[in-house]
């Protein structure tokens, strides 16, 4: 069969590769002429490990292939995957006129019996929507059904996640879309789960938010922990140990974000209230890792009072380490935070800084080994948990910080190595370690913090 993948982001462009992998022959649809040249000879136009080695094996090997030629693509299609984008709104609902563009394109140009498989994640029902308007829509005398099949893959993993995925959940109308989708995974060799289609929107938003509640429930324990002297890490493994939580995702931190969890949430917030209900756990995962975002800030600003003037290294730009993805990155609010007080950034980031600079051109200095971030600072924010920061010998922040003062929103540290080392530690839900200074009046604002 001929298949079809629209959109070329992280969801289509990592399903249009992973079909290819396992021997599907697949077109991939972009409206950009240049992304998909680069595409074409493997370059990948987001960061993803191991994305670039599978688009110019396939390519090469004549599977996979990338076009501007809507039409055609469409015209003879047996099955087409919708990957685009359903960025969240001004007011959290999901944008769809991204995904309603590729089904007015669809319903011009088909001219074949078609299968149209969401794969974007979009609001319950909005499947029903798609196959009532590609029906309504259709210039040709064709039959047009539709199935929803949400993605799971996490950015930094995705390759991974998508051929090794747990489950793939699939939801249809009819025997005719389960039998054509069976046959496409049938070579992936995992767990199917088929359901109906706004069930199968469901599970996806459920997954989603439910994740996004452990680490917001986790961080809210953090915290608590810093107030009466528990370690949340020790909290943590305790828990993990209970089949009926597990261990993922009990990492405490500064929140949560990328371009899932946080429009995830939102959007079924706004679902649940257009509906007349409020679901009250994902409107607290909401404001909490609203709130953990600016934890280290605040912890910086009731450590020295002022910053302004102070030169403070930031480690990490990136939401999570795997990706240049800055959507919902606690390292942009908290920047812009530390220029409004006045303070003089060094920013280090292995992938993300060319996407920093979008935002932050000439405001802050970039460099490209976090040891000259270090140079001469005040102090120290970390952010994103990269190797190349949890790696960095922590003698280098007492040879090269000009007081080293660290607050790390990742524990990318143990606090049993920093305690042997002259440096003031700050991390999150574990105990202070105050080894640079031993003022009375400083180690009780900075436990508190």
């Amino acid at each position: 069969m001929k298949i079809v993948v629209a959109g070329t982001g992280y969801v289509g462009l990592v399903t249009g590769a992973c079909l290819s992998e396992v021997g599907h022959n697949v077109t991939c649809v972009d409206i950009d002429e240049n992304k998909v040249e680069k595409m074409k000879k493997g370059i990948s136009p987001i960061y993803e490990p191991g994305l670039d080695d599978l688009l110019k094996r396939n390519h090469d090997e004549g599977r996979l292939d990338f076009t501007t030629d809507y039409k055609n693509a469409y015209k003879d299609a047996d099955l087409v995957f919708i990957g685009v984008g359903t960025p969240e709104r001004e007011d959290g609902s999901a944008n769809l006129d991204y995904v309603f563009k590729v089904c007015e394109q669809i319903a011009k140009n088909v001219e074949n019996d078609c299968l149209v498989v969401v794969k974007s994640t979009v609001p319950i029902g909005t499947n029903d929507r798609v196959e009532a308007f590609l029906r309504e829509n259709a210039k040709n005398d064709i039959n047009i059904e539709v199935a929803s099949n949400p993605e799971f893959l996490a950015q930094g993993t995705a390759v991974v996640d998508t051929l090794h995925a747990k489950r793939i959940v699939i939801g249809v109308e009819s025997k005719r879309s389960e039998e054509i989708l069976r046959e496409v995974y049938e070579r992936y060799n995992q767990p199917i789960v088929v359901t109906n289609r706004r069930s199968a929107e469901m599970i996806k938003y459920a997954s989603n938010d439910f994740l996004a509640l452990k680490i917001s429930f986790m961080n809210e324990i953090a915290n608590f922990c810093e107030m009466v002297g528990a370690d949340v890490e020790d909290v943590a493994k305790g828990m993990s140990f209970d089949p009926r939580i597990g261990d993922k995702f009990l990492k405490a931190g500064i929140g949560y974000g990328g371009s899932c969890f946080p429009k995830d949430t939102k959007a079924l917030h706004w679902l649940a209230n257009d509906n007349g209900y409020e679901l009250k756990t994902i409107k607290a995962t909401i404001e909490v890792n609203q709130n953990q975002k600016y934890k280290l800030f605040r912890a910086a600003k009731q450590r020295f009072g002022s910053l302004k003037g102070l030169k403070v290294a930031v480690l990490g730009l990136t939401f999570k380490p795997g990706t240049d993805d800055l959507r919902e990155a606690p390292s942009i609010p908290n920047v812009r935070r530390l220029l409004d007080e006045g303070a003089e950034i060094v920013a280090y980031d292995p992938v993300g800084i060319d996407n920093f600079k979008r935002i932050y051109s000439n405001e802050i200095e970039y460099v490209n080994d976090p040891k000259e971030a270090l140079k001469g600072a005040d102090l120290t924010l970390i952010f994103t948990e990269w190797n190349e920061i949890k790696s960095l010998d922590l003698g280098v922040y007492e040879e090269l910080m000009n007081s080293a003062v660290i607050f790390d929103g990742r524990n990318c540290y143990e606090v049993n190595d920093v305690e042997e080392r002259k440096v003031e530690y700050h991390s999150v839900g574990r105990k202070a370690v105050l080894n640079l200074q031993n003022d009375v009046k400083n180690e009780v604002a900075v436990t508190l913090f």
